[in-house]
């Protein structure tokens, strides 16, 4: 018996078939000898194959099994010119199919390698090149080996990236960050790539950088405080009042991202990496270059850069303000908020009032531009005294009010000028802000800018005439305002009140009269100097002598406020409150002269 293929005897081979000459112990070595020929494979398992024919459909592998297998030509588009007798990876699908065929893939042979290589860049921290597929939402999607993986936006660039259609259709070197087997997800990352590249670089610039060195940077980002600029692999901050001399309001109104700029370093901290740059700084201040023309007392104009409840900024030159002060703006002394008649962006004209150049510093004035309305040459004629004029009330005190006769002239109205009558405790009983109110002049100095107003000398004093009507003794009716524990203010007849102590205040059936009550009132006392009437409830029924008719007090050895203990009734009402309404207190008046 032979043991070599061979050896194989083709005479054995009769008509009974092939092989029918040989024992069974002999075809069982020729199996033997045959499978040793045979490689052992196993389903999903890939393995090198040989290309032994292409037609058009199919490419014909040899992997050294027992038959051929199929693979569609299409699943070699990734090889160019793909020839007879070349190699390549396939996937063992199925040893034998319904028709005894053995199925094979490259495709899916491909992407099992693609796995293995990208598990083993992951654990190995290796690089790997792909090809960028399509944009997708919030990053980009990368071809590794056939398997597509995900680069968020983030992990492009250490810079921002706006656009990502400019990567499309480029390669990129990425590195695996994360895997997610249960999905097939795969998360790379080209940023650390930079970033690695860009420590060594940051090393070397912060190792070289001085105060003062100029450098030339890209605008990576910007804030309302400032931007942030790329030295080369190590950001800047640029204050925003390092930007311009003038005044900035936001970094974009100068400049705009991926600009390149020139940049002074101010100050850096090695510890912890903080640079501090200056744009402005690489030119000269411009209060340098302010032109000597201006002085105290020239006039300039300029453009409001800022307004603040104390003033505004007025920006003669870019880089050069001065500030009008609230009381500059107006010679009315009332002006409350600057921004009532001032907006930013607007331009004026102003007078220079102090200018301190080494201080860099300058104040302004608008006012200034008008009269002084206290020098004009007819003020001592307009307001002098006795003279009448209508204001609007500015501002009440608790001492009395200031009336605003034209801008910038002012004038005191005292609370005890107010009213002849009534006893005013507080302005805000008699008018209010924004009213306008009658007044008289009652004394004028301009030197000190003072102007003493007063509105109950508009009418005569109704006092001279209450005299001889409010005498000591004589008896009127009264109504009671208030009440207080110590007593009760009376509204007599005409407008005038008087004021009665508790004690005079107890009625006939001994209980005490209350405020809204009307009751008759003895006058125990009259000041006309003081503006005074002391009443009594009381004093009407404990005084025995009868009630005749009205005269005034008799005046003897013990003074004029001494009464004739002859009580006097005067059948008057207290519900009018002016002064001479339809003409009584006149007529009055008139009367009580005639009969003198």
């Amino acid at each position: 018996m032979t043991n070599s293929p061979n050896n194989f005897d083709w005479d054995k081979v009769d008509s009974k078939g092939f092989g029918a000459g040989y024992s069974n112990a002999e075809i069982a070595e020729l199996e033997s000898l045959y499978a040793a020929t045979l490689i052992e494979v196993q389903e999903n398992q890939v393995v090198v194959g040989t290309v032994v024919g292409i037609n058009d459909k199919d490419v014909i592998l040899n992997i050294g099994f027992k038959s051929d297998g199929l693979v569609s030509l299409s699943e070699f588009r990734d090889i160019e010119d793909l020839r007879v007798g070349d190699t390549v990876d396939v996937f063992i699908e199925d040893q034998e199919d319904k028709n005894g065929q053995l199925i094979l893939s490259h495709r899916k042979a491909r992407i099992v390698r693609a796995w293995e290589g990208i598990k083993q860049a992951l654990e190995n921290d290796t690089t790997l090149e792909g090809l960028v597929k399509r944009r997708t939402k919030g990053g980009l999607i990368i071809d590794l080996f056939g398997v597509e993986a995900f680069l968020p936006g983030s992990q492009i660039d250490v810079k921002p990236i706006r656009d990502f259609d400019i990567y499309v259709g480029k390669k990129m070197e990425v590195k695996v960050v994360k895997i997610n087997y249960t999905n097939d997800n795969v998360v790379v990352s080209h940023k650390v790539l930079i970033e690695k590249d860009l420590e060594s670089q940051k090393a070397a610039i912060l190792n070289n950088l001085e105060k003062g060195q100029v450098l030339e940077g890209v605008i990576k980002n910007m804030t309302t405080f400032g931007v942030f600029i790329d030295l080369g692999g190590v950001d800047g901050l640029l204050h925003i009042t390092d930007i311009s001399w003038g005044r900035v309001s936001h970094p974009d109104e100068v400049l705009s991202l991926d600009q390149k700029v020139q940049i002074v370093v101010l100050d850096f901290d090695e510890e912890k990496k903080r640079i501090s740059l200056g744009m402005k700084q690489l030119t000269a201040h411009p209060w340098d270059s302010l032109p000597t023309e201006i002085e105290p007392g020239s006039k300039v104009r300029g453009r409001i850069v800022n307004v603040a409840d104390y003033g505004a900024f007025l920006e003669v030159m870019p880089g050069v303000e001065g500030l009008i002060h609230v009381s500059e703006m107006s010679w009315s002394q009332h002006l409350r908020n600057p921004q009532d008649f001032i907006t930013v962006g607007g331009e004026l004209d102003a007078v220079v009032l102090t200018l301190d150049r080494e201080e860099r510093k300058m104040s302004l004035g608008i006012k200034q531009l008008t009269e002084d309305p206290w020098t004009k040459q007819d003020l001592l004629v307009k307001y002098a005294s006795g003279t009448s004029h209508t204001g609007t009330v500015r501002n009440l005190t608790n001492f009395g009010l200031f009336i605003e006769l034209e801008e910038g002239i002012d004038g005191l109205v005292h609370v005890s000028d107010l009213s002849w009558t009534k006893k005013v405790k507080h302005p805000s009983e008699f008018t209010k802000v924004g009213e306008k109110l009658e007044v008289k002049v009652l004394e004028l100095d301009v030197e000190n800018r003072r102007l003493a107003l007063g509105h109950r000398q508009l009418e005569d004093n109704p006092w001279d005439t209450f005299e001889t009507m409010f005498y000591s003794g004589s008896i009127h009716k009264g109504s009671i305002i208030s009440k207080t524990d110590k007593g009760a203010q009376i509204e007599l007849p005409y407008g005038v009140e008087g004021f009665a102590v508790a004690k005079n205040l107890v009625k006939q059936d001994g209980t005490s009269a209350e405020a809204g009550e009307s009751l008759d009132f003895r006058v125990l006392e009259f000041n006309k100097d003081e503006r005074r009437i002391v009443l009594s409830h009381t004093a009407i029924f404990s005084t025995a002598a009868p009630a005749t008719e009205g005269k005034p007090a008799k005046k003897g050895k013990k003074g004029a406020d001494e009464a004739d203990s002859t009580p006097v009734v005067i059948n008057n009402s207290p519900s009018s409150n002016t002064l001479d309404e339809d003409g009584v207190l006149a007529a009055l008046k008139s009367k009580m002269e005639g009969n003198n």
